[in-house]
């Protein structure tokens, strides 16, 4: 199963540089299904791997000018607070069990990968209801309030699940920075950078980090995201917003499935 989980971090790099976001929807269960990792450590373990890659990403949309500086921060700064407290001070003190139902016991990994599956359910569904405006490149006139209050929202979610906040972000940045989707995802590389690393070092002294193993798991998205940027100037926009929302949604229900129904 590692040899597939291998070469399939080359698509959380893919992912990220075609589409600006969604690469943790990759590597979480990446890391938990086929490495077989605690569900917290592995979203540890997602949020450096996103992050580092989206560095990579982020100075090559930068060089094509597909960064917008003031939504990055005026989205960024409160998300990248948000999700430091988050990842320090909640998911680090939550129990193995959290409580019982019906003498079923609702655990941690439940409930973090329950979290992480809906808001990939969200995401998928917002991106699917406005793929017919995907064509559109024109920028509607940005809302720096509702930002700033999506920041911290983005935040508080992104460090809740273990997650860079691309599926989340690209959205926010779309409706409410007016950005057109290409400079969105652009846009969105800087701010996952920040949130996945902050979310990452929030979070690092809680568990034992094994250094080889997660240098030599993010050396391919690296790889993977030069693969992507390559390829996402030549896939018009309508198409890669039809492409996410609906692998997304795929995914979200599957993971809910398999942890509240068992394998099938």
């Amino acid at each position: 199963m590692e040899f597939f989980g291998y070469a399939s971090l080359i698509g959380v790099g893919l992912l990220l540089g075609m589409m600006g976001g969604g690469g943790s929807i990759l590597s979480v269960p990446i890391l938990v299904y086929l490495f077989s990792l605690d569900v917290v450590v592995a979203s540890s373990y997602s949020l450096f791997i996103v992050g580092s890659t989206s560095v990579v990403g982020t100075a090559l949309k930068h060089r094509d000018r597909y960064i917008d500086i003031p939504a990055v921060l005026q989205l960024g700064v409160p998300s990248v607070l948000a999700t430091f407290c988050t990842r320090k001070w909640i998911v680090c003190s939550l129990p193995d069990v959290l409580f019982m139902y019906d003498s079923i016991p609702v655990t941690r990994r439940a409930l973090l990968l329950s979290v992480f599956a809906l808001l990939i359910i969200i995401s998928s569904l917002m991106v699917i209801r406005s793929r017919q405006s995907a064509g559109d490149e024109s920028r509607s006139r940005p809302d720096p309030l509702a930002l700033i209050l999506s920041g911290l929202g983005v935040g508080f979610l992104s460090g809740l699940a273990g997650v860079g906040g691309g599926f989340l972000i690209l959205p926010v940045l779309v409706l409410f920075a007016g950005l057109p989707f290409n400079v969105a995802v652009g846009s969105a590389l800087p701010i996952i950078a920040m949130n996945s690393l902050v979310g990452f070092l929030g979070g690092a002294y809680s568990h034992p980090v094994n250094w080889l193993f997660l240098a030599s798991i993010s050396m391919l998205p690296t790889f993977g995201i030069f693969i992507g940027d390559r390829f996402s100037s030549s896939i018009s926009a309508k198409l890669l917003k039809r492409i996410f929302g609906w692998s997304a949604l795929a995914l979200g229900i599957w993971i809910l499935v398999k942890e509240w129904r068992g394998d099938f």
